[in-house]
């Protein structure tokens, strides 16, 4: 009789190796490997040659024309954005965030909103007794929509009572992490039971036509727990950001097979739950009457959606030989380091012997390039204490060299910029030779830049 071959598997990241070793060879995480059977190994089975004795499969051309897939709009604008135009039937949505952040809200809210328009929903939650989930919904003022609950954690009681007449529109299963599959041995949140319970919930999903929402939990770095094979498994893949001490949240489509994941959803927490937030631009900005060393305004864009945030920094003389440290909230710390090298190497400003904090005002994380300039106009602004008028902003991409390289959508950014008010923008000088709602100020490179800060002509 054939012996079950044995392999054991990362808990961290579902590499797969067929001998036990104490770190991971791929993630280097320690003491991750576990170990798994499969199947037994014959030699007719390791032999066998699989290019005949299958069912042919019928290839068809890109050119067949094909319907649209029918969307589920929510009624929840800003989730509706970050989605493309609402859940689609069919298709299988992860989403992520930190424990608190308001997953369980945020969906509850959509699953009762689409209930009350006379859509048939099914919460399932495997985290949280029903009476947890209704008395949420009441607090929340939703506890008249006929959603259909139910607390369990087998995947095989939840598929069978799905099975039974006309399928949903909408399942939420609230969390992955605690499915169990009685296919594969192990407890739930492994790897293995992880994988094969989205397996089935997906494969329902894809068979009836029911759009099937998943709720991931994180790690300590942010990042979905489990296989990163569940990643790859659905059509879409959302994160919900944002501090736990500030209200606002940020709503971030990673993976999105039915539409772009250049879109943001923003969201307030308050007691009656999670609100649509139409302008994040007058949120993120603080209101004053005059202007305060290293704080720059910068038009930030995601999506089609410009942000105005505030970039505030802070630059600490040391006395002789202090180390000094560099703090980075909401923005990459070597791009900072980037930007500090730039300056001190190219345009004769030294902060080696000053410590540099640096903060996106509201919690707001930046990731888009155009950020440069209004990093470097506030250490600017910091080092030498000469603010920033108040009515300005900032944005480009700075180059090693010291150039400054326009970025994309710059008419859209100052638009924005234009409608709160603002009247001065210091940008690239390919940009100054269009017309532009506000008085432009372009500069090829951060010598000049500099000089301009500085007052120097």
């Amino acid at each position: 009789m054939a012996k079950p071959q044995k392999r054991y598997v990362c808990q961290s990241c579902g590499s797969v190796s067929h001998r036990w070793a104490g770190q991971c060879a791929d993630c280097s995480e320690w003491n991750t490997l576990v170990e798994e059977s499969t199947g037994p190994v014959t030699p007719f089975a390791a032999k066998h040659n699989l290019q005949g004795g299958g069912r042919a499969i019928q290839l068809v051309g890109l050119d067949i024309e094909i319907a649209l897939p029918d969307r589920l709009p929510t009624g929840i604008a800003e989730l509706d954005r970050a989605l493309g135009g609402g859940f689609v039937e069919g298709s299988a949505t992860l989403i992520g965030g930190d424990p608190g952040i308001g997953k369980s809200t945020l969906l509850l809210q959509a699953a009762a909103k689409l209930a009350l328009a006379g859509h048939s929903v099914a919460y399932v939650s495997g985290e949280e007794a029903a009476d947890q989930v209704r008395l949420r919904a009441r607090r929340l003022g939703l506890g008249t929509a006929p959603v259909m609950l139910a607390a369990a954690t087998s995947v095989r009681d939840i598929l069978t009572t799905l099975s039974q007449g006309s399928p949903p529109a909408l399942v939420v299963i609230d969390s992955i992490q605690t499915m169990h599959s009685d296919l594969i041995e192990g407890a739930p949140g492994t790897v293995s039971q992880v994988r094969a319970s989205a397996q089935e919930l997906i494969r329902f999903a894809k068979e009836r036509g029911t759009a099937v929402v998943l709720v991931g939990h994180v790690t300590k770095d942010g990042s979905i727990a489990g296989p990163r094979v569940l990643e790859h498994m659905v059509d879409t893949v959302l994160s919900f950001e944002g501090e736990r001490s500030h209200q606002y949240r940020i709503l971030r489509a990673i993976k999105n097979r039915f539409g772009g994941t250049d879109e943001i959803g923003v969201f307030a927490m308050v007691e009656e739950g999670l609100t649509e937030v139409a302008n994040p631009s007058a949120l993120f900005l603080t209101q004053r009457d005059e202007g305060v060393t290293g704080t720059v305004v910068f038009p930030a864009l995601e999506g089609t959606r410009p942000v105005l945030v505030e970039i505030q920094a802070l630059v600490v003389r040391l006395a002789s030989g202090a180390t000094p440290r560099r703090a980075v909230v909401g923005w990459d710390s070597g791009r900072l380091a980037m930007i500090l090298a730039v300056l001190e190497a190219r345009c004769g400003l030294s902060f080696s012997s000053s410590e540099v904090y640096l903060n996106i005002a509201g919690g707001y994380r930046v990731q888009d390039p155009a950020a440069d300039l209004a990093v470097a106009a506030a250490l600017i602004s910091a080092l030498s204490e000469r603010p920033v008028a108040i009515d300005s902003v900032a944005f480009g991409e700075v180059a090693l060299s010291g150039e400054i390289r326009p970025v994309a959508h710059g008419g859209l950014r100052l638009k924005e910029a234009g409608k709160l008010g603002f009247e001065r923008a210091m940008v690239p000088a390919a940009l100054t030779g269009e017309k532009q709602p506000l008085k432009l100020s372009g500069f090829k490179n951060l010598g000049s830049f500099v000089d301009h800060m500085l007052g120097r002509g």
